[in-house]
């Protein structure tokens, strides 16, 4: 392979990644991507880094990986896997053509070289290491590119897919073909649209006029790697005898990192994109031994065999994630079933709900470890069939901004749904069986009698038991009419799960009679009895049957 082919490599491998992590997000119809989550996933760095905090297992060791090549090949990983610096760089790629005449497009040289911010970029590093080891991921959930990259696509541009979508079924609908089908919307969150907004403005300004520059002052993980890269193995080099300072390799550099007058590479600002290899028309520039004598006939050559070893690495590393992801049932993806709306009240709720706390995933455990480990990157929010996860403001306080909660004003659990624990990518939610997770008691429901129309309207409802997988809601006597008996609910917290369909069901406003509250260190509920259906048969017919 030529050297200057490193290029197309890069960006082979870079559009990969970057379709089958957008896939993750967008595919709203399980089209079997999920199943290789683990492997997409596995070398994203702060999630692989939180996983391995929490599990200390080989499997979730992918940012070990990372660093492994960083300290080989320099930052291979910005320009080769991460999300948001591809999609940096194509911004900047469709921001370099611009209309000189009317009619006539032409792509100007739109890099220079540009003095480091090494002040900035270091003191966000060392802001972001403080925060987490005080106990708080507000700063790393805000600045990693993998979830501020999630966050975008799952909150601005999935709406924009259900959309097209919906309008497309509409249209078919018409013409009486069912090939699309109409899925709801996403819960709309004004403090989670407004930082993924924020966010892409900054991301998408900054790569247009400036190529890199978001990565190289305001990256945590890109001054991270952006140390070990500076005692990397192989690196970029400039031959002083053999450069002619044409000055291409400095206009395709989009980390602004090439000094001709000094004929230097800041290695440390370098994202390895290999633009300049390619740009070169000689042997001016080249992948040189950091520890070996550079001459003009091994310049070239280790940088080419260390490369592909390093692509084989990667590859043999992918293939040990600690996913064990499987292909999720369609039936696990309906939306939930609409709430009963029979029992209507006659007049408003007074009581509010008492919530002592946010209601944490299945699989979580515990509260407290789902927002020590959660990155907020919204995968999870992504992918769940009933819209019940929606991002948090101050529920888990301030430094879980932004990461998910159950909210069932728009929807419940379903009992055999389990997307969002084959997805998440930092463990903060572990793939349980199925088994174990129809017992994860995330909550327990409660009962508010004085909201509820049983009690307020002498009239039957029992919407929230109907609706309850486990029948830990069941209708007992309450009050005996001329005309009728009246059931009003009873609550067995033993069996509940904490699903929220009696919450979801219950059809006062604008406080429900019956919620969920959450636990603030998930229990394992008891299995619902399974009550035998008597069947009599009239054996004088001559088929019983």
């Amino acid at each position: 392979m030529k050297i200057r082919h490193l290029r197309l490599l890069r960006i082979f491998f870079a559009l990969v990644f970057f379709l089958l992590t957008l896939f993750l997000f967008l595919d709203f119809r399980d089209s079997g991507f999920r199943a290789i989550a683990g492997e997409v996933l596995y070398l994203q760095f702060v999630p692989s880094l939180l996983q391995f905090l929490d599990t200390a297992a080989i499997g979730a060791a992918g940012f070990i990986l990372v660093l492994i090549l960083t300290l080989m090949f320099g930052r291979v990983y910005c320009s080769f896997v991460c999300p948001l610096g591809i999609f940096q760089d194509m911004v900047s790629r469709l921001a370099r053509k611009r209309i000189s005449r009317p009619g006539k497009k032409q792509k100007t040289p739109r890099f220079s070289y540009s003095r480091p911010h090494y002040f900035l970029w270091y003191a966000v590093l060392i802001l972001t290491v403080l925060v987490f080891l005080a106990g708080s991921g507000l700063v790393l959930n805000l600045l990693d590119p993998f979830s501020s990259f999630g966050r975008m696509v799952s909150t601005l541009f999935r709406p924009l897919v259900l959309g097209a979508n919906n309008l497309g079924a509409l249209v078919l609908e018409q013409v009486g073909s069912h090939a699309l089908y109409r899925v709801r919307w996403p819960v709309f969150v004004p403090a989670a649209t407004g930082i993924a907004l924020v966010t892409l403005l900054v991301v998408g300004w900054l790569s247009a006029r400036h190529g890199r520059l978001y990565c190289n002052t305001l990256c945590p993980v890109g001054a991270l790697l952006g140390l070990f890269s500076k005692i990397s193995l192989f690196r970029i080099r400039i031959s002083p005898d053999a450069c002619d300072s044409c000055r291409r390799c400095q206009r395709v550099c989009k980390a602004g990192c090439i000094d001709l007058k000094e004929k230097t590479v800041d290695v440390h600002r370098c994202v390895a994109c290999f633009n300049c290899l390619a740009a070169c028309p000689g042997q001016g520039i080249a992948i040189q031994n950091h520890w070996r004598r550079p001459t003009r006939q091994n310049l070239a050559k280790p940088g080419r065999r260390g490369f592909l070893i390093g692509l084989a690495a990667a590859g043999m590393g992918l293939g040990s994630s600690r996913v064990d992801a499987g292909l999720v049932n369609p039936a696990d993806s309906a939306d939930p079933v609409d709430p009963v709306d029979s029992a209507v009240q006659a007049r408003p709720t007074t009581i509010p709900e008492t919530r002592t706390g946010p209601i944490s995933p299945p699989g979580s455990v515990s509260v407290a470890r789902f927002s020590s480990l959660c990155t907020a990157c919204h995968l999870c929010v992504s992918v769940c069939p009933s819209r019940i996860l929606v991002p948090a403001l101050l529920d888990y306080g301030l430094s879980g901004m932004l990461q998910p909660k159950m909210d069932f004003r728009s929807g419940h659990c379903n009992y055999d749904c389990k997307d969002c624990l084959e997805v998440c990518p930092t463990g903060a939610i572990l793939p349980l069986s199925r088994e174990n997770k129809q017992q994860a008691q995330v909550g327990v429901a409660r009962f508010i009698k004085e909201n509820c129309v049983v009690y307020t309207d002498n009239t039957n409802c029992g919407a929230c038991s109907e609706h309850c997988p486990t029948k830990a809601v069941d209708m007992v006597h309450y009050l005996t009419l001329p005309d009728r008996d009246l059931l009003i609910p009873k609550v067995n917290p033993d069996i509940c799960v904490g699903c929220g369909g009696c919450e979801y069901a219950c059809p006062t406003k604008p406080y429900k009679a019956i919620y969920v509250d959450g636990n603030p260190v998930h229990r394992k509920a008891k299995k619902p009895v399974e009550k035998a259906v008597e069947q009599r048969i009239d054996t004088s017919e001559e088929f019983p049957f």
